[in-house]
């Protein structure tokens, strides 16, 4: 079979790209870093990384993907078909010497940049 491995380079390539996020575009830049709660870690790249974990009681929910898009001040990450909303009803901003985001009810502070 000649054409096998021209088909599974064309899957591997159809795979690579839908792994593909975006870059966090310039005007969500403030949502890069790291942001923190008691139950709830948050990572954002510049490079449009997303790093989740969330604990609720005895279970724990953790999202790692590339940023897909923006809505809004949502965000959606993830690959393909798995991919992940994040409902964002405060973006991040300055309060004091402090940043905050809230993400999915949960105020979170950034500890990193």
């Amino acid at each position: 079979m000649p054409h096998r491995p021209i088909r599974i380079a064309v899957i591997a390539a159809l795979l690579l790209l839908a792994s593909c996020g975006i870059a966090l575009p310039e005007d969500k830049a403030d949502y890069a870093g790291e942001w923190h709660s008691a139950e709830m870690d948050l990572r954002i790249t510049r490079e449009g990384r997303v790093e989740y974990r969330r604990s609720q009681g005895k279970s724990t929910t953790t999202v790692e993907g590339p940023l897909q898009a923006f809505e809004g001040e949502d965000f959606i990450a993830g690959v393909s078909f798995m991919t992940t909303r994040f409902d964002v009803s405060a973006p991040p901003h300055e309060d004091g010497d402090d940043w905050y985001m809230t993400v999915d009810g949960v105020r979170l502070k950034r500890i990193d940049r």
